[in-house]
């Protein structure tokens, strides 16, 4: 049955009258007359009684009414739902993000302002290391991910980042420790023997390589007491005493108690990417434009 049609009978069932009818559809009278016969043909049913001086619906046309109505509205809000999705309004975006990616505020405010935004696409968001979630944007089961990394990541091709900001590191210590209480900033050679709790290599985005390349340049190789795989873990045994570790400048909002946060003599500083496929759904480049406008443009490589 067309659509047409159903269109056609509604119009003539509302106004009772072919000629107003068709001038609300914008044609002339014959060939609407002549396609509500059609659609009656087809039903094999009469859905209008007509006189010289009136229309009216038959009972069939009376029953086809609500169901012709139902049916144009099914259709417009089909439309309207693929035109959304075209927009980016409405589907799913899969994130995925390391731990301290939310404690950034660009990132805070892009998550806040793109559910203003896109208040009906669902955000499935999954904190991981960086590796998984380079492979899971490759394999499409991420959208985007947001991690950590000193350089530019290695990534599959097709795939590219951004960086969204650049931020310095810090030295987080427990507050009796003898580099919480000097009085000038500690230095990477000041970690030399001092038991460290790290990440591990696969969540630590990249940091371990670069902090040990650098510990190698202050003449001695890091002594590491624990790697751990959990961000609340790292601060907890930082703030018991079992060595200290080392956090983006953003972590420094958090406060733990016995915990203290030092500069560096002699700046480390690490980026936040945001990677992706170079062909991005509708609902992804929603996403990239509004995190893109936060954080004022964003350096990107292929």
């Amino acid at each position: 049955m067309d659509l047409r049609h159903l269109r056609y009978f509604v119009y003539v069932a509302e106004e009772m009258h072919f000629g107003r009818a068709a001038q609300r559809l914008g044609i002339s009278q014959p060939p609407l007359s002549q396609q509500i016969r059609a659609l009656e043909e087809e039903l094999g049913v009469q859905l209008f009684e007509r006189t010289s001086r009136r229309v009216s619906l038959t009972a069939a046309g009376q029953a086809l009414l609500p169901q012709a109505r139902e049916a144009l509205a099914q259709m417009e809000r089909a439309a309207e739902a693929a035109r959304q999705a075209h927009r980016g309004e409405i589907g799913r975006l899969g994130l995925g993000f390391t731990a301290s990616a939310p404690f950034v505020p660009r990132v805070a405010d892009a998550l806040y302002a793109f559910r203003q935004s896109h208040p009906q696409v669902e955000l499935a968001l999954q904190e991981l290391g960086r590796d998984e979630q380079i492979t899971r944007v490759e394999h499409d089961e991420l959208d985007i991910g947001i991690i950590r990394a000193f350089e530019p990541p290695l990534l599959p091709a097709g795939m590219g980042a951004e960086c969204l900001i650049e931020e310095e590191m810090l030295l987080a210590v427990r507050q009796d420790h003898p580099l919480a209480r000097r009085n000038a900033d500690p230095a990477i050679a000041d970690l030399a023997g001092v038991p460290l709790v790290l990440y591990g290599t696969a969540n630590g985005a990249g940091f371990n390589e670069h902090f040990f390349a650098l510990c190698e340049q202050a003449g001695f190789r890091p002594s590491v007491a624990l790697e751990v795989t959990s961000f609340a873990t790292l601060l907890g045994l930082v703030a018991a005493g079992f060595g200290p570790t080392i956090l983006a400048r953003s972590l420094s909002r958090l406060h733990v108690d016995n915990l203290v946060l030092r500069d560096l003599a002699d700046p480390v500083t690490s980026r936040l990417w945001m990677i992706h496929k170079h062909k991005l759904s509708p609902i992804a480049t929603a996403f990239k434009d509004t995190i893109t406008r936060l954080s004022g443009g964003a350096e990107s490589t292929a």
